[in-house]
């Protein structure tokens, strides 16, 4: 009698995962200013590097050919950033509602739960992301999509390494409170420097390479280079991202899940603050 209340199959929590995305596509849709706030820091973010770029070429002819390298390396990085932020506010969303008790009471499954704030963290990329992408072509004569093909496993490695990251800084605040959401934007910001995202992972320290190799960003960003570059596409460069992205990926939701459940038996999700 409960499993036909709740509903058994894909089609059941394929409406779930629907039914939750729905309510945050709602949010946005009543919410310009945070349509708005997707799409801003991208932006600025191009048009400073942009004209930074721009500026350095007209002085030296080695940074001539780099100066795209720069820009397509900040449209990349907002990948990273917004599939990150993307899952981090749908959780941190629910937090501020006070909607988590609800959430637990209903027939959501915690995997439907993480798949529908994975889809959001999409939405929420491409839509911050493709306007930057965009107004690059006329302000600086530089497409991103002139990476072809490579360019969707690019895409595809930093958004998931996102998930990962926004996964896990949604467990620690789950488990510590809302005094940690800082993290959604602390965390990311951390793993910026030995990212290799504007240079090279050869011009680090020999001890900090090691931290970089660890880190899927590192590959995408030297595999983006060796195109620009004209080195061709580094499958072993995609394949090791992948790799660690599967295992991060796994082991970040594996924590959240468990989080949520522990939260869960102990009535947590009642009782969320700072």
């Amino acid at each position: 009698m409960t499993e036909a209340i709740v509903g058994m199959g894909p089609a059941a929590s394929l409406r779930r995962i629907g039914a939750l995305v729905l309510r945050h596509l709602y949010i946005l849709r009543g919410s310009w200013p945070r349509v708005l706030e997707m799409a801003y820091w991208p932006t600025l973010n191009m048009v400073v590097w942009g004209f930074t770029s721009r500026f350095f070429a007209h002085h030296s002819a080695l940074i001539a050919q780099a100066a795209g390298v720069l820009i397509g390396a900040v449209i990349l990085w907002d990948v990273m950033f917004r599939g990150n932020l993307g899952v981090a506010l749908s959780f941190l969303e629910e937090m501020w509602s006070r909607n988590l008790g609800h959430l637990a009471v209903s027939p959501l499954r915690p995997w439907e739960w993480v798949a529908a704030m994975l889809t959001m963290s999409f939405i929420r990329t491409v839509i911050g992301v493709i306007p930057a992408a965009l107004l690059a072509i006329p302000f600086y004569h530089y497409s991103i999509f002139s990476l072809g093909p490579a360019l969707l496993a690019f895409w595809a490695n930093l958004l998931v390494t996102g998930w990962a990251v926004g996964l896990g800084v949604s467990a620690l605040v789950l488990r510590f409170g809302l005094g940690a959401e800082s993290l959604a934007w602390v965390v990311v910001f951390a793993i910026a420097p030995v990212a290799a995202v504007y240079y090279p992972v050869s011009v680090m320290p020999g001890w900090l390479q090691a931290v970089a190799w660890s880190l899927p960003p590192a590959y995408v960003f030297e595999g983006m280079r060796s195109i620009m570059f004209g080195h061709g596409v580094r499958l072993d460069l995609l394949a090791g991202a992948t790799a660690l992205n599967l295992v991060y990926l796994t082991v970040t939701g594996a924590l959240f899940l468990r989080t949520v459940h522990i939260a869960r038996r102990r009535g947590l999700l009642l009782n969320v603050g700072e």
